[in-house]
């Protein structure tokens, strides 16, 4: 191949006009492990109230290969997403991608385009692997919502983004393990309340052979109190508080994202126990050092998993945010994250520690910043930490 494509070409070599072109976007490029191919995922939306998720997989794991194909798939949206009293399908926001043994799973916030984009529920689907990996006909999505029924006028939903599990390394979960999501809960939008001290875990149970006996289940899990990084209460979906050395000048700061939990929710296989991990922003400190910092948690457990530790990245008067978090095959963690303050420009950095010897997380730099983000409060909405399959070892 001559170099970078557009992600669209797959549809668009297959004339899958649904999947391509304006309207679509938030894609993914994921590697699915068991199967040692590739995926691209995002959502289409070739016109108004009609939206698309679209996947397309490799059929090798070498790239550079000249007979690399792609098998694509378009798979409507628009009978579970629901409608408004305006009649107006909502619009389904920040979806989240998992590999699993069983499926792959995609997330999505639903949102009221009548009412600001409000989050007003979730949904969360169950799309079939089995025969998506050999380019065969697959069954129908099995599908859930977060409320049931999916309300015409919807108040604000308060645990949003769904984040589910995506399994790291060759060691499998064990046959029949159910996939899990994890969200944030936040804090009761009640104009005086500014933490939270629980997180949602949800249990997705698919049978394909009998898709009206599949569940989804909402627990959760009592957490070390948190305040979602810039958190307003009255305000409570305006996460807009990161300076930048502009700020004062612009008055734009940059959004932390903190009233979700942050993609990914990678799971590993250890043998002896098997450990997910997820991350999202937090306030730390007080006063004139109040800012940002990096809340972590690591699940464990053969039936619905629980807290085993957690920690908090905080070092030094920067905000930290929008982080994402994986593990080696030596249960070696990693976060990235951005970074910025009144002096110092946007950049990246990690932090990195063992979990199995509760080691402090150590600071390096990715990439220091030179400029600010001065015409918009939107420095990333996502970002990824993974491990290479090739060796487990190597964090990207």
């Amino acid at each position: 191949h001559t170099g970078a494509q557009d992600g669209d070409t797959p549809w668009q070599d297959a004339g899958i006009s649904n999947c391509y072109g304006a309207g679509g976007g938030e894609g993914i490029v994921t590697f699915d492990q068991q199967a040692q191919l590739w995926v691209i995922a995002k959502r289409g939306s070739p016109g108004v109230n009609t939206y698309y998720y679209c996947i397309a997989i490799s059929d090798t794991a070498d790239l550079s290969s000249k007979s690399l194909r792609w098998y694509t798939y378009q798979f409507a949206l628009d009978s579970v997403l629901g409608v408004n009293s305006h009649g107006d399908v909502y619009y389904p926001d920040y979806p989240r991608f998992g590999t699993w043994t069983d499926a792959y799973y995609v997330t999505f916030d639903l949102e009221d385009p009548d009412n600001s984009y409000q989050e007003i529920g979730v949904i969360a689907c169950a799309l079939d692997r089995t025969n998506i990996i050999v380019n065969a006909a697959p069954r129908t999505p099995i599908c859930f919502s977060n409320p049931s029924p999916i309300p015409v006028n919807g108040s604000l939903y308060l645990a949003h983004s769904l984040v589910p599990a995506d399994l790291d390394g060759t060691t499998l979960p064990p046959s029949g393990r159910h996939e899990y999501f994890v969200s944030i809960q936040n804090p009761v939008a009640n104009g005086k309340a500014t933490t939270s001290n629980k997180i949602n875990l949800w249990n997705f149970h698919v049978n394909w052979s009998s898709p009206t006996s599949s569940t989804f289940t909402k627990s959760q899990l009592s957490v070390t109190s948190f305040e979602p990084g810039c958190y307003d209460v009255a305000l409570p979906t305006d996460t807009f508080c990161v300076p930048e050395p502009s700020s004062s000048k612009t008055s734009n700061y940059l959004d932390s994202i903190g009233d979700r939990l942050m993609a990914r929710m990678p799971y590993r296989n250890f043998g002896t126990y098997e450990s997910f991990l997820v991350s999202h922003t937090i306030q730390v400190g007080t006063g004139s050092s109040q800012q940002t910092g990096i809340r972590w948690y690591e699940l464990r457990g053969s039936g619905n998993p629980t807290v085993h530790s957690s920690g908090t990245v905080n070092l030094a008067s920067l905000y930290r945010f929008t982080p994402s978090i994986a593990q080696d095959v030596s249960g070696n963690a990693a976060v990235g994250y951005s970074v910025s303050s009144s002096s110092t420009h946007p950049g990246v950095r990690a932090a990195y520690w063992s979990l199995a010897s509760s080691t402090a997380a150590t600071e390096i730099v990715l990439q220091n910043g030179n400029a600010d983000e001065e015409n918009s409060g939107h420095w990333g909405n996502v970002t990824s930490m993974s491990v290479d399959p090739s060796d487990g070892c190597t964090f990207w």
